[in-house]
């Protein structure tokens, strides 16, 4: 699991990337056990244990308390995260788009749980294991989507907009466009791409939700990649050997709000920091990974 990323690695929901959004789904089972005025994912816990790594199922079962495993801002985090892409998408199609993109929709469970308006169409887009182990085990739990869900089996690094396309998707309507927790684990060249595909397949009304996370200063990726790395010791003291470091892509990049404001999409923006605060939740104390500087970003494409 410790492998350093390169082009055509590849993955599944136990390893790698594709790890990350077990844990992921994993702290907002916790999350979901501690507030559900700010989440309400009940598949989360079924799919962790679906996929099968022992630590991460009795993690998100309550079996084993998360200690500082998964670490009280981690367990926040989920919070507002997930309530701020649910929201993003709820008053995008309330207000009239029926088009829904979830990019690396990975255990994202939104197309089984959201109060979707009649006629919404929700695409998933990841690789075809991720995307067929997940269809197969919410149809095992018994669980109905509440759009019309249509994946779209396929790496992002290949011809997703031709596999969107197969699936029905039309670049003429407006679509609301997510890349929630993705674009660290891109290239810098990578993410430019991604960004500008989506510009590129958004009629005008679109609208997109991501993080934007600020460049680093002088010293500030050392400390990242001494955060992550005491993260993955304590999970490999677990059992769990998963270098967090390797998974992310370093170094200068486009910063996604500003990248994507030049692009014609109308942007407003909110620091981790701030969605914390809005939400009486405990400020965020030693943030070795800046993450309360990251922002959260949503807005409509006006024109290109």
């Amino acid at each position: 699991m410790t492998s350093t990323r390169h082009d055509g690695d590849s993955w599944d929901l136990a390893s790698s990337v594709g790890a990350t959004a077990t844990m992921a789904a994993a702290a907002r089972a916790i999350a979901t056990r501690e507030d559900r005025s700010l989440i309400d994912d009940p598949f989360a816990e079924p799919l962790v244990r679906a996929v099968g790594v022992d630590l991460l199922t009795r993690l998100a079962s309550g079996e084993v308390p998360p200690g500082d495993l998964v670490g009280p801002v981690a367990i926040d985090g989920a919070k507002v995260r997930t309530k701020f892409y649910d929201e993003f998408f709820l008053e995008a199609t309330n207000a009239g788009v029926t088009q829904v993109v979830i990019l690396a929709s990975g255990l994202d469970s939104r197309a089984y749980r959201l109060p979707w308006p009649a006629g919404t169409v929700v695409y998933e887009v990841d690789q075809p294991p991720v995307v067929e182990f997940k269809t197969r085990a919410l149809a095992e739990l018994g669980a109905v989507p509440t759009a019309d869900r249509r994946v779209a089996a396929v790496d992002l690094r290949d011809d997703w907009p031709a596999a969107l396309r197969a699936a029905g998707f039309d670049p003429a309507r407006p679509t609301a466009w997510s890349a929630e927790g993705l674009l660290g684990y891109l290239p810098p060249e990578a993410q430019d791409r991604l960004l500008d595909t989506i510009t590129r397949l958004s009629a005008p009304g679109s609208r997109v939700a991501t993080e934007s996370r600020p460049n680093p200063r002088p010293g500030d990726e050392d400390t990242t990649k001494e955060g992550l790395h005491r993260i993955s010791e304590r999970w490999r003291a677990q059992g769990f050997d998963l270098d967090h470091a390797r998974l992310r892509y370093f170094g200068e990049r486009n910063e996604a709000a500003p990248y994507l404001a030049d692009r014609g999409w109308a942007l407003t923006g909110t620091t981790i920091r701030t969605l914390f605060a809005a939400n009486d939740l405990p400020p965020i104390e030693d943030d070795d990974l800046r993450m309360g500087d990251v922002l959260y970003v949503s807005g409509v494409l006006e024109s290109r």
